[in-house]
């Protein structure tokens, strides 16, 4: 018995040992059984984890994009934005969900004129409406202050004015004013009463040669030298901007100096001397910047009408009146809207001019404003908005450059880490410094995308900039995987975008800079805004952490 007992006990505790046959036979077939189901479900998994990857790495910017066709919803509507405040005025949650809401959608553009002041800083995200209106009050005073000099100037003759150098709360402001020669002269008040050390870059100075500009027509790119703008042919202002051959870039300065014994030279002028000299400079400028916003101003397109009706539907006698106010010339050919339009224009860039004696004006600036007035009607308030705009976009107006290289140079990084195939045949072209794409850095894609298309891609780009602004940064994003964090260079993700969409035209049947740039002038009207900016959220994804766009 104990035999029997001592084989049933072991039979039990093991079980898996008995022989070939009888119970033994079972055992095995159980465990092949097992071990089968096993292997079968780790396949199983393995395959579906093989299938994610494939969807992860080939969806992995668009399926996750705020802008993909699947993701897209309707703009920011007047009722949601109405229900993102709180009953003192201020945004929810800081604004998070207001720039989330605009960055993947938009805005209506009946609620434009409310928004964008929220979106070019005019009005803090945080700030309650009775912050707002004492921000409104004080900001119109300033603007009417710079108009009043402005008119001034026009009446009196920049002749009759010098730049005084003063010091302000932040030791650097400058200020215009008269020279008093008699005692009845008016005092004009400070053209610019606070620019952040951030925005002044004390490497910018006015130099004695003469400022070069980016000419481009339907053959070529170059560059040109000793522009006199005095000499400009007021002709051409009987055909909008886009018609002709264009003047992206002129940041103007007088001629002749170099022959003056009055002007010392770079080398040997003290640093507080070629300060002042500098601030001189602008000041002599005025008069130049004055003719060529006006010459601009009346070339500019008409675009904008059938999204601004009342101002479409302006009176003759009203924008009559506004431009010779502002002593607007050679309009008779203008319909009373783009008369009154480009007044608008000219009254905002002179006052600009004083706000940012550093930048002035140059060609450019008014293609950057022309969308903005015709969606906010209010002077004063659309002034702010494009000081907002411009507190990004004057680097690229700078004489040195250094603004635009670097942003050209973002944009060959970008195109360089993504596809080295194409960045390997514009070296072969010397095409590499992706200067073919100089004018969509210099008017953001104005002349590229429509009116329209503009204005929805300018939204997103002032999105993600206000989200910096207040900190908000990438935290507020991480909770959606892979979305991409917010960028101040959204307009550079998208410029290579626009190249990268293109590549196999490039590589297969250009062979020279100019053939590119032909391509990227043509782009016009054919370019989707959101299938643009879906490509730009892929190249932000997985190069936001590997492009240095630190600005030097």
């Amino acid at each position: 018995m104990s035999d029997s007992g001592s084989h049933s006990s072991s039979t039990s505790a093991y079980p898996s040992s008995g022989g070939i046959g009888g119970r033994g036979g079972g055992l095995w077939k159980t465990m092949a059984a097992q071990q089968s189901g096993a292997a079968i479900a780790v396949t199983t998994l393995a395959g579906l984890a093989l299938l994610a990857a494939i969807l992860f790495t080939k969806s992995r910017g668009h399926i996750k994009s705020p802008w993909s066709r699947r993701k897209r919803k309707h703009a920011l509507t007047p009722q949601q934005w109405r229900r993102l405040f709180m009953p003192d005025g201020k945004l929810r949650d800081g604004g998070i969900k207001f720039l989330k809401k605009v960055r993947s959608r938009g805005v209506d553009p009946s609620i434009r004129a409310e928004v964008w002041p929220f979106l070019l800083g005019v009005y803090e995200l945080n700030s309650s409406k009775e912050e707002r209106e004492i921000v409104r009050t004080q900001k119109r005073k300033e603007y009417e202050k710079l108009r009043r000099q402005c008119k001034s100037l026009l009446r009196r003759g920049s002749e009759s004015f010098k730049l005084k150098v003063g010091t302000s709360h932040n030791g650097t402001s400058t200020n215009l004013i008269q020279d008093t020669d008699t005692s009845s002269s008016e005092e004009v008040v400070s053209a610019r009463e606070s620019l952040s050390s951030e925005e002044r870059s004390p490497d910018v100075v006015y130099l004695d040669e003469s400022s070069s500009v980016l000419l481009e027509n339907d053959d070529s790119l170059r560059r040109i030298t000793n522009v006199d703008a005095s000499t400009t042919n007021t002709e051409s202002s009987d055909s909008d901007s886009s018609e002709e051959a264009e003047v992206i870039q002129a940041c103007p300065s007088s001629g002749g100096e170099e022959n003056s014994p009055d002007v010392l030279s770079e080398e040997n002028t003290p640093p507080a001397s070629t300060e002042v000299r500098s601030r001189l400079r602008a000041s002599e400028d005025y008069a130049t910047w004055q003719r060529i916003i006006r010459l601009d101003a009346v070339r500019s397109n008409s675009e904008w009408i059938s999204y601004s009706p009342s101002q479409a539907a302006v009176s003759d006698g009203k924008a009559h009146r506004l431009a010779e106010s502002v002593g607007l010339k050679d309009y008779d050919h203008l319909e009373p809207c783009r008369i009154f339009h480009a007044a608008r224009l000219v009254a905002i860039l002179e006052a600009y001019a004083l706000y940012d004696p550093e930048v002035g004006y140059c060609q450019g600036m008014s293609d950057l404003l022309s969308p903005i007035i015709a969606v906010i009607t209010e002077d004063h308030e659309a002034f702010w908005c494009f000081v907002g705009l411009m507190k990004k976009a004057r680097h690229n107006f700078r004489l040195d450059e250094v603004g635009i290289r670097r942003q050209l140079n973002i944009v060959s990084k970008i195109i360089k880490s993504k596809d080295s195939h194409l960045y390997r045949h514009l070296e072969k072209l010397q095409a590499e410094d992706c200067f073919f794409v100089y004018r969509m850095v210099i008017v953001m894609f104005r002349r590229e995308l429509t009116f329209e298309q503009t204005l929805c891609l300018w939204e997103v780009m002032w999105a993600d900039q206000a989200a910096i602004r207040a900190g908000i940064g990438k935290s507020a994003w991480s909770i959606i995987r892979q979305r991409a964090p917010p960028t101040d260079d959204l307009l550079l993700y998208a410029i290579a975008a626009s190249v990268l969409q293109r590549r196999k035209l490039i590589i297969e049947k250009y062979s020279s800079m100019d053939e590119i740039l032909r391509e990227c002038n043509s782009m016009a009207g054919q370019l989707d805004v959101w299938k643009l900016l879906d490509d730009a959220h892929e190249l932000v994804v997985t190069l936001h952490d590997k492009i240095d766009t630190s600005f030097s």
